[in-house]
C-alpha cells in the first residue's frame, strides 16, 4: 500500500474512532452511514448484508456467502449489490489495534441517477453476476469516503454535502472492475434486478411456503433460467436462502424473547420442531438451547471484562 493511502487511512480511523467511542455497530449523523469498532476478533455472527460499500480500515474480516468466502482488509473494499444472508467474521483485531470499518447503504434509485448521469454504460442484456464482490482500494474512492466522514464534524453541512459526496462514492464503485454487477442491480429489466425483486419478495415472505414456479414468474424467466441467475447472484438456492433467513430469524427471536424453540419453529414457517432443530444444529452449531445459553454467557462476560 502506498503512503498516500496509509495517511489517508489514518485519518479514516482517526474519525471512525471518535464516533464510535467504544466497541460495536455505531450509527451516525449521516443518514446510511455506520462505523464499527472491535477490539477483539470475534464470530462467526449470522445475518443479511443489505446493498452497501463495506470498507475495512484496520483488522480483516471474512464473510461466507453459500460456500464461497470473500476475505476483505485496508487493501480492498467489499460491495453487496443486493439483500445476501452471510455468515462473518472478524479474524484480525486487537485492544491496541481494533477493527474499524465504514458501512455506507445504497438504493437502487441513488445508483440509478448516477448512472443516468455519467458516461457508464451497463448493458441490460449482461448476465446476472454474483452480487457480493471484492475490489481493491484507491485514492479516489478513499478520498470521497474521507469527505463524506468529515461532514461528521461540521453537522450543519450534512443535509447538502452528503448526498453529494454519496453520489461520488457511488460513481467510485460503478467505476471499479466489477461496477457492472452494481449497475445491473438498479436497471429495470436487467436479469439482476429481477433477481432482486424474488430476493425482496423472499425477505418479506420468509416464514411461508413458495411454489418455485411462482418465484419465477416474479422475475419473469422460465423455471430453468430463474433457478440458474439466482444462483448466480446469490450462492445459493432459493430453497437454501429462505432457510438461512429463516434459521436467523429465529436465533434472533430465541435471544430476544423467552420462546420455546418449538413455537419460534413454527413462527418462522417450520412444521416439524425437529426438523428445525436438525438444521439449526447444522447452521449454528448446536441444538436452540445451548446455541442460546452460550450466546448470552458469551454476552454476560463481554459485559463484565
Amino acid at each position: 500500500m502506498s503512503e498516500q493511502l496509509y495517511k489517508r487511512q489514518g485519518e479514516l480511523a482517526q474519525l471512525i474512532e471518535r464516533y464510535s467511542g467504544q466497541d460495536g455497530n455505531h450509527s451516525t449523523a449521516i443518514p446510511a452511514l455506520f462505523f464499527t469498532r472491535l477490539s477483539n476478533a470475534i464470530g462467526p455472527n449470522h445475518g443479511v448484508y443489505n446493498p452497501s460499500l463495506c470498507i475495512v480500515i484496520q483488522g480483516v474480516k471474512e464473510v461466507l456467502l453459500g460456500k464461497e468466502r470473500f476475505t476483505y482488509s485496508p487493501a480492498g473494499y467489499l460491495v453487496a449489490s443486493v439483500n445476501l444472508p452471510v455468515t462473518a467474521q472478524v479474524v484480525e483485531a486487537s485492544p491496541n489495534l481494533p477493527y474499524l470499518a465504514f458501512k455506507l447503504e445504497f438504493k437502487p434509485s441513488e445508483i440509478l441517477e448516477v448512472l443516468r448521469n455519467s458516461q457508464i454504460g451497463v448493458n441490460q442484456k449482461e448476465k446476472a453476476k454474483r452480487g457480493m464482490y471484492v475490489s481493491p482500494i484507491d485514492s479516489f474512492m478513499l478520498d470521497a469516503v474521507i469527505r463524506l466522514a468529515r461532514l461528521l464534524d461540521n453537522p450543519k453541512d450534512i443535509p447538502v454535502l452528503a448526498p453529494l459526496f454519496k453520489k461520488e462514492i457511488i460513481y467510485r464503485v460503478l467505476q471499479g472492475p466489477h461496477g457492472e454487477a452494481l449497475g445491473q442491480m438498479a436497471i429495470e429489466g436487467s436479469s439482476t434486478s429481477q433477481i432482486r425483486d424474488v430476493v425482496q419478495h423472499i425477505m418479506k415472505n420468509y416464514d411461508t411456503s413458495f411454489r418455485i414456479e411462482d418465484l419465477a414468474e416474479i422475475a419473469n424467466m422460465s423455471v430453468s433460467s430463474f433457478h440458474r441467475h439466482f444462483k448466480e447472484v446469490t450462492a445459493l438456492s432459493p430453497i437454501q436462502f429462505q432457510k438461512q433467513l429463516r434459521l436467523q430469524k429465529a436465533r434472533n427471536l430465541l435471544l430476544s424473547e423467552s420462546a420455546d424453540a418449538a413455537d419460534v419453529a413454527f413462527r418462522v414457517g417450520y412444521e416439524s420442531p425437529s426438523q428445525f432443530s436438525r438444521e439449526y444444529s447444522r447452521m449454528f452449531g448446536l441444538p436452540p438451547r445451548e446455541d442460546i445459553k452460550h450466546l448470552r454467557e458469551n454476552e454476560s462476560e463481554q459485559a463484565n471484562a
